[in-house]
């Protein structure tokens, strides 16, 4: 009896939540249950892929090849074909490590086919074989594909928080994102030994991954279902020749879940890659990784921010020093500055001259007060990208009100006295020469409390514990400078 409707196999681990579609084995939808929406919906799963309203599945299949350059129907089951499932509803059960959900396929000419998924405990990684059963009197030879299908999305934008990438990426050997914009101007064509094609979302990913070695074609290109134009990433293998009376199988695997970069390290090769620092990378990963040592030691994320804080602020301690010094002296001569200020207030000219003269004299340098702001900068961009493109960190407590150290902070507490550490610190500095000037330096608190308020609590924790500790710093150094006669 031939099937016309599919039905829905639904699969559940101790990690996934998974619906297969018998039409093709298309894996339709899959929940996070250990990654809960939000602190809010605790008891809802995040979906990674979905089917209703827009598209983010996975598929799979076999394809024969032309025979005498005819295409031959009926022989291999591509994600059209329709599948008959064993049973509807399967559970990995309490003492088992191992689930194998079995989809049978019979097609013309003796040849049948079993897609098999086979999930594992505490694993977003499945296996999905395609065995080829040839009881007919001819040869089969046929390739198995694989490849994610999205709905074309539309990137939300905002001034208080730079864009995370969403698009397909894929690896042969060096990692590569593969904007959904490209897909259609720039489609993948190539060759390729072992790698991977994934799509890539905020904390999470999906990626076919080949055996070892396999020679794939990858592509990507825009087809029109649902009355849209989706977007596809896929590859495509070598034919393999199944003779009569013998069997074959197709082996592949798919990473479904957060991007934990330890565990897709071991996986496949550059998987950990997904996790993407952008031009930061070369300071965000040792930052992620000292994290994840004090994490270890004192298990909260908000105390390894700032053990880490500590960290960076004794790595440039020499270079703040200097800077504080630099400063410290510039302070303690604002009442000769003052005085040529008053001498020479009809000659800007010879105000600057007298004015760097005096500096040149005492040997102060006033560039050098930029410098903490200056080390700070890429050391604060490359924790924000490890805050929000690390899913460990995702929903991280610190303490009492501050439940998700990657949102910002509820009540504002943290912005707040980061301003006022701010505050601290510019009166501990020396005041520009420039009426102008010094205005716009009073009004800098208020403006980066206003601007950090919107930014992962985490980063405030980090900018106002190392305010704190250079405010401890260069008052120390101040009170020595003022004892020293110049």
């Amino acid at each position: 009896m031939i099937q016309n409707k599919s039905e829905k196999v639904h699969v559940r681990t101790d990690v996934l939540d998974v619906i297969i579609d018998t039409r093709g084995g298309d894996i339709r939808q899959i929940d996070l249950p250990t990654y809960p929406v939000s602190l809010q919906k605790k008891d809802q799963a995040f979906r990674l892929m979905f089917s209703e309203n827009n598209t983010y599945i996975a598929q799979s299949g076999l394809r024969h090849d032309k025979i005498n350059g005819q295409a031959v129907s009926g022989v291999a089951p591509t994600h059209h074909e329709i599948y008959r499932a064993e049973q509807t509803e399967y559970l990995l059960n309490d003492g088992s490590d191992v689930l194998e959900v079995k989809l049978l396929w019979s097609g013309k000419n003796g040849i049948t086919v079993e897609k098999i998924f086979t999930f594992y405990r505490n694993s977003f990684v499945f296996d999905v074989k395609h065995r080829v059963i040839n009881q007919g009197n001819t040869s089969w030879v046929g390739r198995q594909y694989q490849q994610l299908r999205h709905s074309p999305i539309s990137e939300e934008r905002s001034w208080l928080r730079l864009p995370t990438y969403t698009g397909t990426a894929y690896f042969d050997g060096a990692y590569h994102k593969h904007k959904f914009s490209d897909v259609e101007d720039e489609p993948i064509n190539m060759q390729v030994d072992g790698g991977w094609v994934a799509v890539l979302q905020h904390y999470f990913v999906s990626a076919w991954i080949p055996e070892k070695e396999e020679q794939n074609r990858f592509y990507s290109k825009v087809v029109k279902a649902a009355g849209e134009d989706q977007l596809l990433i896929g590859m495509l293998s070598n034919a393999q020749t199944v003779e009569p009376n013998s069997s074959a199988e197709f082996n592949r695997r798919l990473y479904a879940g957060p991007k934990i970069q330890g565990e897709m390290k071991e996986i496949a090769k550059g998987l950990d890659l997904s996790v993407d620092y952008g031009m930061f990378s070369i300071i965000s990963k040792p930052l992620f990784w000292l994290l994840q040592w004090f994490h270890k030691l004192v298990g909260n994320w908000g105390l390894a921010i700032i053990l880490v804080t500590v960290v960076v602020k004794l790595i440039f301690y020499k270079l703040s020093e200097t800077s504080y010094k630099s400063m410290a002296r510039m302070r303690k001569l604002q009442p000769r500055i003052k005085a040529l200020q008053e001498r020479f207030a009809d000659d800007k000219q010879k105000l600057g001259q007298a004015t760097w003269e005096l500096y040149r004299k005492e040997k102060v340098n006033p560039a050098k007060g930029c410098l903490p702001i200056l080390i700070q900068m890429p050391v604060f961009l490359a924790l924000y990208w490890v805050l929000i493109e690390s899913v460990e960190l995702r929903q991280a407590p610190f303490m009492l009100w501050i439940h998700d150290l990657s949102l910002r902070d509820p009540i504002f507490v943290l912005p707040f006295l980061m301003g006022i550490s701010m505050f601290v610190q510019f009166k501990l500095n020396p005041a520009p020469p420039d009426p102008m000037q010094a205005k716009i330096f009073a009004m800098m608190p208020i403006m980066m409390t206003i601007f950090m308020a919107f930014f992962p609590a985490g980063l405030v924790l980090y900018w106002l514990v190392n305010n704190i500790l250079s405010i401890i710093q260069q008052y120390v150094i101040t009170k020595r400078i003022e004892k020293e006669a110049f």
